[in-house]
């Protein structure tokens, strides 16, 4: 039999509206891609979201036609490594999103013919659980009492968005927040990009004390003048997310001047592109965490085994799910603030019988 590609697109509304400095999406839409072969199949999600650097969805539905007519002939493991190939050629592809989910749902594939769970396709060595922080939203509406939830189910780092409102209200909020964490508890912050440098500087030197891991995206204008000038007077990580989408390619871990990298394989075209940076990070001495763009169960899976192949000890923005009104199937589940990934083939994910597909969407 031969390689075959389905593309099926779905909505996926949130529960409450999303909010960053970027602006508010109130639903997901995307493209499940499925590789099919010999009765098996493999996932991945097209989930574009530009503000965080991936393509528009035009543009995402005209790559995934584009694949979907460029399958291989020949035997199923050769078309596979025909189309990895040929995405390894693809370096700063403008549609990151769609690639990111063909090559997953190739390696989803060839995991389930190889008997591996996909972390171990990516790295023999992988872990079998990555920690995870909990998504609390933007500050200026969060509560305590979400925080208190929150705690209760395990998590020990809790992410705000910031650059919504007036930083001097926010850092407020911030405060109240930080006083009611437990001990030993951090604070995620992220910025989006909202702030001027003067704003940035001012931010992070009252934030000096409370127990914060990371401040991402805190400018505007991100030039490493002004990074370095932040993280020099940061006692926390400075982190860079979508900014990175803007820089030359390939991108120089240990050029660059801040401690962390925020990395989400549908902006940077795919997991092992994501992987290969990952751990030219990490050999540089900086500090990676791995997130998502709020995208469905068969994202969410693929990410969360990816995580794990780095080997990155911090915890990553992967419990999302719980955003979702429905979802295409079952998420991984955190527990205690991590998720364990199972010992069978694959990604994890499979397919809700009666999952939310919506075939009006093109």
């Amino acid at each position: 039999m031969t390689l075959r590609l389905e593309i099926v697109p779905y909505r996926l509304p949130l529960r409450r509206p999303w909010h960053s400095a970027c602006g508010q999406i109130e639903e997901r839409r995307g493209w499940l891609v499925i590789a099919a072969a010999d009765g098996v199949r493999g996932y991945g999600d097209c989930a574009p979201l530009p503000e965080a650097g991936t393509e528009i969805p035009a543009l995402a539905a005209r790559r995934l036609d584009h694949w979907r007519g460029a399958m291989p002939d020949g035997s199923p493991a050769a078309a596979i490594e025909i189309l990895l190939d040929t995405l390894d050629e693809a370096h700063s592809s403008p549609t990151p999103a769609a690639d990111c989910a063909l090559e997953s749902a190739l390696l989803d594939l060839a995991a389930h013919r190889a008997g591996l769970p996909l972390r171990h396709l990516l790295n023999a060595k992988a872990g079998d659980a990555v920690e995870v922080n909990a998504a609390l939203g933007a500050v200026a509406s969060a509560t305590t009492d979400q925080l208190q939830v929150a705690v209760s189910r395990g998590y020990r780092t809790f992410k705000l968005k910031l650059g919504t409102s007036a930083p001097d209200l926010e850092l407020d909020r911030v405060r109240t927040v930080a006083a009611a964490l437990p001990d030993g508890a951090l604070l995620r912050l992220d910025a989006n990009g909202a702030w001027d440098r003067a704003t940035a500087k001012s931010m992070i030197e009252a934030l000096a004390g409370l127990p914060i891991d990371c401040v991402e995206e805190p400018l505007r204008d991100p030039t490493d003048s002004a990074l370095a000038e932040l993280q020099a007077a940061a006692t926390f990580a400075v982190g860079l997310d979508e900014s990175l989408a803007r820089r030359p390619q390939p991108v120089d871990p240990s050029r660059l001047p801040v401690r962390r990298l925020v990395l989400k394989p549908g902006v940077l075209g795919g997991l092992r592109p994501t992987l290969r940076l990952a751990q030219d990070t990490l050999a540089a001495g900086r500090e990676v965490v791995l997130t998502g763009l709020v995208e469905s169960a068969a994202g969410l899976w693929a990410t969360a085994q990816l995580a794990a192949a780095t080997g990155s000890p911090l915890a990553h923005g992967l419990a999302t799910a719980d955003w979702l009104v429905r979802d295409l199937g079952a998420p991984p589940q955190p527990v205690r603030g991590r998720i364990a990934l199972p010992a069978a083939a694959g990604s994890g994910f499979v397919p809700a019988s009666d999952g939310p597909l919506d075939t009006s969407h093109g």
